[in-house]
């Protein structure tokens, strides 16, 4: 237990607890956090706890003893071992083989801690437990101790410092182990919340779910990851950051021969402190100046600016001879991007460009407002079926003013647009952009690595900061190329035919897979690839994410669970509940079950040749993200319609259902804001059709004109 020194002499009884509160440093092994079922702040907060009271938190399982997490069966823990390679088998259960999940262990030999009284403070208990005159006892033969503090009838309880740092070197380890086996234990992490709430540590009890006897491990993590980044097909990593971002300290080794100098227990180098006035503060400037009004830039002619803006809307009334007359939802100012079609090739796509550079920036420098107003332009320009030839014409536009038109004369009249100009050529914003590109680093993560980390390329997450990321992060920074390699159409077919397959197996023929996200938008190729699994019967959707990840894994096809969530078997598989904040419940998009998963296909053309000749050859496919999300019948239209859209038409589509309707809309279902029941659009049972037919049917009752996949490029 933790104690901070107080400047009094004694402490008062009111003030006992609050010197207390779990000290993980010393009694806890290794941990490692479980991630299924969290959300992505969730495991934040999870990590930042355990690091405040000092658990030793790690990401690789070579050396993790305690899995935390939100596992409620042996099966479950068994299953999250199995995927992350451990081979365990339970432990028997020896008397006081382990450390003490019960507080009702026997009492050998006592000797007394202080003087007696009528009533009694007990630390071990919180300073709860009053009425038992017994004295502290301690049981000499197993070094459990229970001490008991005594309180004096009146007056502050007489505790000196030197008493209690006695009683706190003689509390109770949680985790001990006996025997020379190698042991794990899966801990819900309701056992933490429990800690924390009672500022002490408590007997496992009820909070362990398994414990195992480990037959083997896989490797420690930390040496491959590095050698896998010296394999990595491809040029070198170089970001652009690399250029006099920091003084940083010149080094001819390579990350293999860190890795190897670090496997052998060779420190490696120091980093040398970061010496400031350097690019940080040419961030600063570019936040303050690339994003300025355009009549306070230079590069654009002030004349032109200023005769722009000082132009009426009246002026802009009425059709004009020199372009063509505007779209019907131009002319009604319709502003919802699911109202509207939107093609895969805008005819302002050049200018798009340009302005999605401007959001990118508006996202490194947490700029929300920025990057929803930049959002809305670049959906309604994409909508627009004619070049731009006046600033007028996107005037017009709902979600256009000024500032975009402006930016249009600037890119017209000189070639380009200084903001981007900026964004481009600035070191910061280069070393954001890299560090944002990683899987499961955002923006503000990567502002955190540069600014407070100072760290400027990917070596330097490496190096210095491996065993501060976590697990998704560095798979995402293990395979920062491949996922960033665009995913051909038929590599996505055949990933979306395999899980077919396997979800078949573990239910039966009627199971339907729709691939969604940019592959049903047309596109040639995908970032990553998302699919819609569901099945006519409730029951059988019911826990379908675990089956298939749990088939696909034994065959191999899945590298790393980056994420297994059942929210929606959890409540039930019903709708998203109607909530009026964000912070009652996950988001919407976010509430189905699912499972995203590093996938690697298992066959290449001479894959029979090749192990013949080398039995430990590794597979030379690319690994690719996919994402597999399970959804009821009698919502599946739903689930295709929410994840079929860009992020914009989502966006648009949730605020058209709750500004228009008085809806939620959700991937679950849709719920009225009103009296927070179902409306079920697509029946009670789900429709006698297919998902893209269920997903028409959703259209139709919330009054929009059916928006074909390809007709959703909103940017």
């Amino acid at each position: 237990m933790k104690y901070a020194p107080s400047s009094p002499s004694t402490v008062s009884e009111s003030s006992i607890q609050e010197l207390l509160e779990p000290d993980l440093s010393d009694v806890i092994p290794p941990v490692a956090i479980l991630p299924a079922h969290f959300s992505e702040d969730e495991l934040h907060h999870l990590e930042d706890t355990l690091h405040h009271y000092g658990a030793p938190l790690t990401t690789d399982v070579s050396r993790a003893k305690v899995f935390i997490g939100k596992v409620g069966t042996k099966r479950r823990a068994e299953f999250e071992m199995r995927s992350r390679k451990i081979k365990v088998e339970e432990a028997s259960e020896k008397k006081r083989m382990a450390s003490p999940t019960t507080e009702e262990e026997p009492v050998h030999k006592k000797r007394r801690v202080n003087g007696t009284s009528d009533r009694n403070v007990s630390v071990e208990n919180g300073g709860t437990n009053q009425g038992d005159s017994s004295d502290g006892t301690v049981d000499e033969d197993t070094g459990n101790e229970s001490v008991v503090l005594p309180k004096q009838k009146k007056g502050a309880l007489s505790l000196s410092h030197e008493k209690f740092d006695e009683h706190h070197s003689i509390l109770p380890h949680v985790f001990c182990n006996p025997s020379n086996d190698d042991v794990i234990w899966v801990v819900k992490v309701d056992w933490l919340d429990a800690c924390i709430s009672a500022k002490r540590l408590l007997p496992l009890q009820d909070y362990l779910v398994y414990k195992g006897k480990v037959l083997e491990r896989p490797a420690s993590q930390k040496p491959n990851i590095k050698e896998a980044f010296s394999r990595a097909p491809g040029p070198h990593i170089t970001p652009a950051s690399q250029i006099a971002m920091a003084t940083r300290p010149n080094t001819v080794q390579s990350i293999l021969e860190r890795a190897k100098a670090d496997a052998a227990g060779v420190p490696l180098r120091s980093r040398q402190p970061y010496r400031p006035g350097g690019h940080s503060q040419t961030s600063n400037r570019f936040a303050d100046r690339a994003f300025a009004p355009q009549s306070q830039k230079p590069g654009l002619p002030k004349a032109q600016v200023v005769h722009l803006l000082q132009q009426t809307t009246s002026e802009y009334e009425g059709q004009d001879s020199d372009f063509p007359a505007p779209p019907e939802w131009v002319i009604k100012g319709i502003k919802y991007s699911c109202q509207r079609m939107t093609p895969p090739d805008p005819a302002n796509d050049a200018f798009i460009r340009e302005l999605k550079k401007i959001r990118k920036a508006r996202i490194l420098i947490d700029d929300e407002i920025g990057v929803r107003a930049y959002s809305t332009s670049i959906a309604a320009i994409a909508a627009y079926p004619y070049p731009f030839i006046h600033p007028r014409q996107i005037l017009q536009l709902p979600g256009c003013d000024t500032k975009v038109a402006s930016l249009w004369v600037e890119w017209t009249n000189t070639g380009r647009i200084q903001a981007v100009q900026e964004f481009e050529n600035d070191e910061a914003m280069k070393v954001l952009s890299t560090f944002w590109e990683i899987w499961g680093v955002g923006a503000k993560t990567a502002r955190q690595f540069y600014y407070h980390n100072h760290w400027t390329e990917l070596d330097d997450l490496i190096e210095f900061g491996w065993n501060n990321l976590d697990r998704v992060q560095q798979i995402g920074l293990k395979y920062y190329e491949e996922f960033l390699d665009p995913i051909p159409r038929i590599e996505v077919e055949r990933i979306a035919e395999v899980v077919r397959q396997h979800a078949i197996r573990v239910r039966d023929d009627r199971v339907t897979v729709t691939v969604v996200g940019s592959y049903r938008r047309g596109k040639l190729t995908s970032g990553d690839v998302d699919m819609i699994v569901s099945h006519p019967d409730l029951n059988a959707t019911a826990d379908m994410v675990s089956d298939i990840v749990e088939s696909l894994d034994a065959e191999g096809w899945i590298t790393h669970t980056l994420l297994l969530s059942t929210n929606s078997t959890q409540r039930g598989q019903a709708t998203l509940p109607f909530r009026t904040s964000r912070a009652g419940g996950p988001p919407g998009f976010d509430t189905l079950d699912k499972a995203l998963v590093v996938w690697q296909d298992i066959n290449w053309p001479t894959k029979e040749a090749d192990l013949a000749a080398d039995p430990d050859m590794k597979n030379p496919n690319p690994h690719r993200r996919v994402d597999i999300i399970i959804s009821p019948w009698r919502t599946v239209g739903c689930a295709v319609m929410g994840w079929s859209g860009g992020t914009t038409f989502q966006r648009d589509l949730r605020r058209y259902a709750k500004n228009v309707k008085g809806w939620k809309f959700d991937s679950s279902g849709i719920r009225s804001r009103v009296t927070g029941e179902v409306v079920a659009l697509e029946g009670p049972e789900g429709i006698k059709g297919t998902p893209e037919e269920a997903e028409r049917k959703v259209f139709e009752g919330l009054g929009l004109d059916y928006v074909p996949p390809d007709m959703r490029h909103t940017g």
